[in-house]
């Protein structure tokens, strides 16, 4: 219908056609975002981050390399980006199951991740300054909100979202996948339940 008329237009080039394209933009703009996210992770697991370009991500991704850099600048807010994923991807595989489950879950996936285990061999500077970064820092925000989450779907107290992080932590520089579910047993037991504030 045309504004003026309320009519229905004879000629479609009266169609408001600006109408839904900020939306299916935006949903194409994730689209190729988790492509190029999903390219790098693949790379640095096959290549390790040293040999992996931003040319190559690129390609893994079939994007042209300008668009690429319409998402990120750098390889290393490549890798940032990378870094957030996972942590809401292993956050999502943790939720809706029992809290010794979730963190048994998340412990042996950061065990067995291709690109932690590839960064961790060919790299090692490189995972220390990951798990020395700041904790202001985006991942470490990401993972404390992400753990807080699962701790309170849980029944526990959100407030130890840090230790959880920090437990988790641990598993990039000493995986111990054969271990991960009995730790993770001792490590649910000590985490304290949610306190219901009282009126």
């Amino acid at each position: 219908m045309t504004r003026e008329t309320g009519e229905l237009p004879l000629d479609w080039s009266d169609v408001d056609r600006t109408r839904g394209t900020r939306v299916r933009a935006g949903n194409a703009m994730a689209r190729t975002r988790v492509s190029l996210l999903d390219a790098a992770v693949r790379l640095i697991a096959e290549r390790g981050t040293r040999r992996t370009s931003m040319t190559d991500i690129a390609q893994a991704a079939g994007i042209a390399k300008g668009t690429l850099y319409n998402h990120f600048r750098n390889k290393d807010e490549v890798f940032a980006a990378l870094v957030e994923a996972e942590i809401a991807l292993i956050a999502d595989e943790c939720r809706g199951v029992d809290l010794e489950d979730a963190l048994a879950v998340a412990a042996i996936r950061l065990d067995t991740h291709p690109a932690l285990r590839r960064v961790a061999d060919d790299d090692p500077a490189a995972l220390a300054a990951l798990v020395g970064a700041p904790l202001d820092s985006a991942g470490w925000r990401v993972a404390r909100a992400c753990a807080a989450d699962v701790l309170a779907a849980c029944g526990r107290d959100p407030r130890g979202a840090e230790l959880v992080v920090r437990w988790l932590a641990s598993h990039l520089a000493a995986p111990d996948p054969d271990d991960a579910e009995a730790s993770a047993r001792l490590f649910a037991a000590v985490l304290p339940l949610r306190v219901l504030a009282t009126v």
